[in-house]
């Protein structure tokens, strides 16, 4: 992907609006402080200002902004910015190191990405169509950030945003979307809900004090030794395994720690004691959490790799080789919210008809998650799949609905989606791939 330097907008001079919400000094190494990525089109400007007005200098947070933009005219949000919020506000440019108390703006007619601490300007290219800049950033965040990702999804059109969002929430980052009633336009936000991967849907009054809020408490001071993190974390395995239908004793303590520490955060919860006490008398919070540790994120086609050896080799032999009396049974396992069930029953369904076979397809999808089943059996998803399902197979299995698009029956009736833990639970049998 080639690269573009384009010219440095003037760094507007940081003014003061209205009042902002005043935060602790956060640490200033590099690394340290969290990111976070806004995403907006039609309508997004003033729920920017009203956002961003409202933190104050040393809130120890970087800001990143993509707006949807003429490509063709120069770019007026620095300025249009620059006076609500006493930050310092400039548009991005290759290569500059990312700081805190900073608010970083796309230049038009680029896409813009994280690496190593710098932001990175590239030519944008789209897929089947579709430029997707908020997604792009969303992406490399969530791969260089990890839990100090977040992302914001304000006013817009469109569903840019909800592929990248749940590459946030895969890596432990937060995810918050605009109320869609108070949304000019609430294609994004709508858009991102539907993912399921949103973590809090807030007004826009209401996002300072959630991001300083997460700012503050997302490395919790629960664990301060190893034993200690080995005894805590073994009473929260044990009150989900009691409260829940969830075992997650296999699960790496690692990854399981830093969950904890972000369902802590999200709770405004400081310390792991208190945070115990909670789990033993709430079962919501405890119900929270067990979901956040299942992290339901998934999407069509997900490996490209993977795939392409699929409906290359394995695909076409399974079908050619199989007796026609006898359906082609399998079984997809942790099938989250449907998305690579539905990829895999999409190459069978394109492979019988090319060898002009009537063999019937079985597709059996599990998960652990009654949610994400739920999801998966109703079949609909925002219109971003459009940059992971070619046009053809958009217009051959799929129908278009408001904000998204809908799994047609003849692709929906060859799967049976039902809730099971493999760790429990007998598997299927008579099994041509799983």
């Amino acid at each position: 992907m080639a690269n573009s330097r384009p010219q440095q907008a003037k760094a507007a001079r940081p003014r003061s609006g209205r009042r902002p919400l005043a935060t602790p000094d956060a640490p200033r190494g590099q690394g340290a402080f969290p990111i976070v990525g806004i995403g907006a089109s039609a309508g997004g400007l003033e729920a920017c200002r009203t956002l961003l007005g409202a933190l104050a200098p040393g809130n120890g947070m970087a800001f990143i902004l993509v707006q949807h933009l003429d490509p063709t005219h120069e770019s007026m949000m620095v300025d249009l910015l620059a006076g609500h919020t006493p930050m310092t506000v400039q548009q991005a440019t290759y290569g500059v190191p990312i700081e805190p108390d900073h608010v970083y703006v796309i230049p038009p007619g680029t896409y813009l990405s994280v690496s190593n601490g710098a932001l990175h300007l590239s030519q944008p290219q789209a897929r089947h169509g579709a430029r997707l800049p908020f997604d792009f950033l969303l992406y490399s965040l969530a791969e260089n950030c990890g839990p100090r990702a977040i992302c914001v999804v304000l006013s817009g059109t469109g569903a840019d945003g909800s592929l990248g969002l749940k590459a946030v929430k895969e890596k432990g980052g937060l995810v918050i979307a605009q109320e869609p009633g108070e949304a000019a336009y609430d294609g994004m936000p709508r858009s991102a809900i539907a993912t399921g991967a949103v973590d809090l849907v807030l007004p826009e009054a209401k996002m300072p004090e959630a991001l300083v809020e997460y700012g503050q408490r997302r490395t919790p001071g629960g664990f301060h030794a190893p034993d200690e993190a080995k005894a805590w974390l073994q009473e929260i395995i044990d009150l989900l395994r009691a409260k829940t239908a969830h075992d997650f004793r296999l699960y790496k303590p690692g990854t399981l720690q830093r969950r904890i520490g972000r369902r802590m955060a999200l709770a405004g919860v400081a310390t792991m004691d208190r945070y115990i006490g909670i789990l033993r008398s709430d079962t919501g919070e405890l119900d929270l959490l067990a979901k956040d540790l299942l992290i339901n994120v998934t999407s069509f086609f997900r490996d490209p790799h993977v795939f392409d050896v699929l409906a290359e080799k394995v695909v076409p032999y399974l079908v050619r080789s199989h007796p026609s009396d006898q359906p082609i049974r399998i079984w997809v396992a942790g099938c989250s919210t449907g998305e690579e069930t539905y990829s895999l029953a999409m190459l069978f369904r394109e492979e019988i008809a090319s060898a002009k076979r009537s063999t019937k397809l079985q597709v059996f999808a599990s998960d652990v998650d009654p949610d994400a089943v739920a999801h998966a059996r109703d079949g609909f998803y925002p219109e971003t799949i459009a940059a992971e399902v070619s046009p053809a197979r958009l217009e051959r299995f799929f129908s278009r609905e408001d904000h998204g698009y809908r799994v047609l029956d003849e692709l929906r009736a060859a799967v049976v989606f039902t809730v099971q833990d493999v760790l429990a639970d007998p598997p299927f049998s008579r099994l041509g791939l799983y």
